[in-house]
């Protein structure tokens, strides 16, 4: 199974790469490491299903752990994963600090210097040096950073967060590793709530809304073409007499000139898309995406509701901001908490479910990048446009979906926090003379006892996943977290309510600038065709 998922990634990435290259300036180098950064990604966010499934699969439906998963089997297991995830986290600091930032800074100086390819190489390694720089500080701090904090009277939460800790080892290189990787996690989080909440706003109302029709478009595009070269006449025809233009005319003969070139522009290309048989076809689909539509719109306001209840959940019944906002149980109920232990009793729809959201999160992070761009603060570097996209900007993107990936797992911990913690493990409670079975993601047990009151016994009956450990190593990321998920619910508010406002979008909406050269068209032929 693994080896043809693997093949299904790497295909995809292929496909989606190309897809966006830029015909005319696709390069071997670029275009693998966007690729395998892609794949990267991919795969990392599909690690933690098989996390929940894991700890899910060691125990049986009443409770009691299977006869093959003794505390050595399951220690293996644990130990399987965690390096899986050190192993994933390892590539990515690899590809964030220095392969990606080499391969950018190479093609940079390829562009600026058509010298020899070894004082391209030596810039390159020059500028990557910072990178690899700020890698070693991060891993130094996280060597030495302390794990604990003074407690305050009666935080009762925070000692039992720390049996945890104690059982996540004390090891001083993978505390390292788990700083740096929590460092890019709070960058990631800054990503997702650029992009992410954005895609989840802008993708499904793009669906439902639709592009306009081309031919009408290249029907109101000759009416402005017909406009412009009269307004061009009508300029020209003051130096008939040899009299000169004033500048105030030559300003505005110059810019006609440009608007009406991105005009015969705007024309081809319209014509192209057009004639194309993909029009056709997503015309005939058009339907179907209006379903996909509100589907997707309903997946993200479920999203919305449930991060709002997770995150209020915390406000009102956590510790406090020492312990990062951590709580061991669910006080307030989201829908998605209540969705996953109904669908857990039919094998494997809860795995299917959130094996989803990680898509769905993947996916709609990949759509707000392609919508907005990329942006360093209000100045925009590039663009991401079909056919037509540069490899920096390729690279780009690909390293801002790493970083995002790394804040998936926390993502989906805040909207099933019970979830990602046990999986669909069961407990078993001697309660006087009574045993009985309780569900960790259920409700029945809290009319009997707290979940604070079972945390301790519960330890031994029930393995936490390690994507909640590795998520809670330090208590100020986890706070940093906490707030991100606040700004994460207003940017998709906000993105909800603007998307709602727009109109369609064009149906080369991005595809056609002042600045595209005319062998530009030569690249979307290439791509309808």
């Amino acid at each position: 199974v693994f080896p043809c998922v693997f093949q299904v990634i790497l295909i995809f990435c292929w496909v989606y790469v190309r897809k966006y290259q830029s015909r005319r300036e696709s390069e071997v180098v670029s275009t693998i490491t966007a690729i395998f950064a892609l794949a990267v990604a991919l795969i990392t966010s599909a690690l933690l299903p098989v996390d929940i499934f894991l700890v899910s699969y060691m125990k049986n439906q009443n409770g009691t752990f299977k006869v093959w998963a003794d505390a050595n089997v399951s220690r293996q297991i644990e130990d399987t994963v965690l390096y899986g995830y050190y192993s994933l986290y390892s590539i990515i600091l690899f590809c964030v600090f220095l392969w990606i930032p080499f391969v950018y800074f190479y093609y940079e100086e390829k562009e600026e210097d058509d010298g020899n390819t070894c004082s391209q190489v030596k810039t390159a390694l020059k500028y990557t040096l910072g990178f690899i720089t700020i890698c070693a500080v991060l891993l130094l701090i996280g060597a030495f950073v302390p794990l604990d904090i003074p407690n305050k009277k009666n935080s009762t939460e925070w000692e039992k967060v720390k049996l945890l800790f104690e059982e996540f080892g004390s090891s001083h290189g993978l505390t390292a590793l788990s700083f740096s990787i929590s460092s890019l996690t709070v960058i990631g989080m800054l990503a997702a709530i650029t992009y992410t909440a954005y895609g989840m706003s802008a993708l499904p109302l793009n669906l439902i809304k639709g592009t306009t029709s081309a031919s009408y478009e290249r029907l109101e595009n000759t009416e402005d073409i017909e406009e412009v070269e009269q307004h061009l006449l009508r300029i020209k025809s003051k130096c008939r007499d040899g009299r000169p233009l004033s500048s105030r005319d030559r300003r505005t003969l110059q810019q006609l000139e440009e608007r009406l070139r991105t005009l015969r522009r705007r024309e081809r290309h319209l014509e192209s898309i057009e004639k194309s048989w993909w029009t056709k076809f997503c015309e005939a689909i058009r339907p179907l995406k209006i379903v996909w539509g509100v589907f997707f719109i309903i997946v993200a306001l479920l999203f919305t509701v449930s991060l709002f209840l997770s995150n209020l959940d915390k406000a009102l019944h956590s510790a406090g901001f020492d312990s990062g906002f951590i709580i061991l149980g669910t006080n307030l109920t989201n829908p998605l908490n209540m969705l996953l232990p109904v669908l857990q009793r039919v094998f494997p729809l809860d795995y299917i479910l959130i094996t989803t959201i990680v898509m769905y999160f993947i996916f709609t992070s990949m759509a707000g990048i392609r919508n907005m761009g990329i942006w360093f603060f209000w100045i925009r570097l590039y663009k991401i446009r079909r056919g037509k996209t540069r490899p920096q900007a390729l690279l780009f993107l690909c390293m801002i979906l790493l970083l995002i990936v790394l804040h998936t797992s926390y993502m989906i911990y805040s909207l099933a926090p019970q979830y990602v913690m046990y999986g669909s493990q069961k407990y078993m409670v001697q309660w006087g003379v009574t045993v009985a079975s309780y569900n960790q993601l259920g409700n029945i047990f809290r009319s009997l006892l707290d979940v604070s009151v079972l945390f301790p016994f519960n330890l031994d009956q029930c393995i936490v996943t390690r994507t909640y450990l590795f998520l809670h190593k330090f208590w100020f990321f986890s706070a940093a977290y906490y707030f991100g998920n606040w700004a994460f619910i207003a940017v998709f508010l906000i993105g909800l309510v603007v998307s709602c406002c727009k109109g369609k979008k064009s149906v080369i909406e991005g595809e056609v600038d002042d600045d595209d050269s005319d062998m530009s068209d030569d690249e979307l032929s290439v791509y309808y065709h």
